[in-house]
């Protein structure tokens, strides 16, 4: 099953998806919490929220995908694939939706003047949603490749 779908769950493939996903998400929560400051704007606290919920998941998908990859294949039932998948769709829509809306006012704050966003710190929440959008990326192929996956159960 391994070798019929690169990135679907239990694969090397997989284990990559997920290790990127873990770090893009550390690094966009960090990037935002670096100055205290986003508490001020809702769509930052939302960035910080969805990233706070996609980072667990992702740390326990990345260990059963290394414990397949080193230890012992674990045996995949549809039900436990489905739960991921839906898992990864709602938090790649939601991680998705988090890493726009904080780009778009990041950007608006740095047109309105430096009176709002120093471009320092406008930068650094535009940084932190690209972070975002990577983690998404990741998070949101590696449903396909999980939905990909699933009828062949």
């Amino acid at each position: 099953m391994e070798g019929q779908v690169p990135g679907a769950m239990g694969s090397s493939g997989s284990l990559a998806l997920r290790f990127g996903q873990t770090c893009f998400s550390c690094a966009s929560l960090l990037f935002m919490c670096l100055d205290v400051e986003f508490y001020s704007y809702t769509t930052f606290c939302f960035l910080v929220t969805v990233m706070g919920l996609v980072i667990p998941w992702s740390l326990v998908l990345v260990l059963a995908d290394a414990y397949s990859v080193f230890v012992k294949s674990l045996d995949l039932q549809r039900r436990n694939l489905l739960m991921i998948i839906i898992g990864d769709l709602v938090l790649s829509f939601l991680s998705l939706a988090a890493a726009c809306s904080t780009a778009s006012v990041a950007d608006l704050l740095l047109d309105v003047g430096k009176s709002f966003c120093p471009v320092k710190l406008c930068s650094r929440y535009q940084l932190s949603a690209a972070m975002a959008f990577l983690s998404w990326f990741l998070s949101f192929s590696s449903s396909l490749f999980n939905l990909w996956l699933l009828p062949a159960l």
